[in-house]
């Protein structure tokens, strides 16, 4: 296996077009990309471009608002992954903007790592109904579906707002901007959905496309394969993480999936309705759907659709448009300390990400990505 600087030597020896774009669609690729300077270590015609990879990024402003309401209102336990406490929505100051200000005010809010703890607090606390926010891409769906599966407690409602990765992808492709020439496709998405999800991309688009890990020499060894493919003008989809991708993926999630979710069209914050791009739960588990559970608070909550903060720039940066550094508040009105908008507080937000390995406007040009 090559080292990264024997993949950087490989990369430098290629006869590069005077610009390149790729996108990569993982957070977790994005703090990799970043935090070992691929950026600063690759030739300058390289442009790395983060897309839709944080679905706490993504996660509907409605959503949000609705799970502050009824930890606010509703005699809950309101659990959900950590990253999600902090996410602002878009109401006046004086109002209570995230579920942590909502803890603060006296709400039962608390953060989980896991299906298993949010089971064992239900489990613990029978007298209590408690709602389950669940925000996430398919891998941490996977484990909610496992969740349902198993059998949850009766006092036990999941608010769903998962989502699935490669339909925000496709809506790039098929825009008149896609704004790319190559994909670095997720790791762990493939791992669970199978590596056949992103078979699309080259058949449909005729974009070079590649798997990648999570270390530099994988992040590195699928720039190259797209950067081969593009100067052969052969695109293809190459695994560059097969000791965890393998063929079909992980068929025991997927069929946990199958079993509890059903594929809808789904609404991403700033962006739209995309179709059949989100999960919700089946209709034989209404019994714990939160939104059929609340349904004024959930009505209520709808009128929020499309809601962004003023000046915040999420969905552009979220979808590849502009880098993280170009949105008017980066930095500015938006900091880790005092986030605007959710690209600024997820771990896997690409403006926090960005914050985090130290770029600032005043270190960056202004170039926009398309």
């Amino acid at each position: 296996m090559h080292t990264a600087q024997a993949w950087l030597a490989k990369i430098r020896d290629l006869p590069l077009p005077d610009k390149v774009r790729l996108m990569n669609v993982c957070g977790g690729h994005e703090r990799s990309i970043s935090m070992a300077g691929l950026r600063k270590a690759l030739p300058g015609n390289i442009e790395l471009i983060p897309g839709p990879g944080c679905p706490v990024c993504v996660c509907p402003e409605q959503d949000i608002y609705l799970a502050i309401q009824l930890a606010l209102h509703e005699d809950i336990v309101l659990v959900s992954f950590g990253d999600m406490l902090r996410v602002p929505v878009n109401v006046p100051k004086s109002a209570i903007r995230s579920l942590e200000q909502a803890k603060a005010a006296g709400a039962d809010v608390r953060p989980v790592a896991s299906p298993l703890e949010v089971v064992r607090i239900a489990l613990t606390e029978p007298q209590k109904t408690v709602v389950f926010f669940a925000a996430g891409f398919e891998t941490t769906c996977a484990p909610v579906a496992g969740m349902v599966a198993e059998g949850i407690p009766d006092n036990l409602l999941l608010l769903m707002s998962g989502r699935l990765t490669w339909p925000a992808v496709a809506l790039l492709l098929e825009s008149e901007q896609p704004g790319f020439d190559a994909l670095i496709a997720p790791g762990h998405v493939s791992t669970v959905m199978g590596p056949e999800e992103w078979q699309f991309v080259v058949e449909q688009h005729h974009i070079p496309t590649a798997i990648a890990g999570f270390s530099p020499e994988s992040l590195l060894a699928a720039t190259y394969s797209v950067l081969r493919q593009l100067i052969e003008q052969r695109p293809f989809l190459d695994n560059c993480y097969p000791q965890v991708v393998k063929a079909h993926g992980n068929q025991a999630a997927r069929r946990l999936l199958a079993k509890t979710l059903d594929v809808i069209d789904a609404p991403w914050r700033g962006i739209g309705i995309i179709p059949r791009s989100g999960f919700e739960l089946k209709a034989e588990f209404a019994a714990h759907n939160a939104r059929l559970k609340f349904p004024e608070a959930t009505d209520n909550a709808s009128h929020r659709a499309g809601e962004m903060p003023p000046g915040c720039d999420c969905a552009r940066v979220v979808m590849g448009k502009i880098r993280p550094v170009e949105c008017r508040i980066y930095g500015s009105a938006c900091t880790p300390r005092t986030p605007v908008g959710p690209c600024m507080v997820s771990d896997e937000g690409a403006c926090r990400i960005w914050w985090a390995s130290g770029m600032r406007k005043e270190l960056a040009e202004t170039v926009v990505i398309a």
